[in-house]
């Protein structure tokens, strides 16, 4: 296992990560981090409420893009490269997915509920 310090909303976070995975998880950080940057008045926000915001805004888009595959018309069977291409998107989501969750879910253990 690797570790992967990402900096998001400037915060630190360390993600392990399988060996060889390390820039691609960084790459996935930097994309988060992107995405709050878009949205005004983050600073200050609380690492839970940036979390959520993240999460939100990750889901959002995978969201959209869902529908605009629904709704585009159907064509020959891509490559197979094609199909490796969504696949590890498809995987890189989920991760991002599964780590938000257990971040989110370690952060309700340790705040205080208000």
């Amino acid at each position: 296992m690797s570790n992967v310090t990402l900096s998001i909303a400037g915060r630190p976070y360390t993600v392990a990560c399988a060996p060889g995975e390390e820039r691609h998880i960084e790459d996935l950080g930097r994309a988060i981090d992107a995405k709050l940057r878009q949205v005004p008045g983050m600073a200050g926000q609380s690492e839970a409420r940036t979390l959520l915001f993240a999460a939100l805004l990750l889901a959002d888009e995978l969201h959209e893009l869902h529908a605009a595959a629904k709704a585009a018309p159907v064509a020959d069977p891509a490559p197979a490269a094609g199909h490796e291409n969504e696949r590890a998107a498809a995987e890189a989501l989920e991760f991002v997915a599964d780590r938000l969750e257990s971040l989110a879910d370690r952060l309700e253990t340790t705040l205080p509920s208000s």
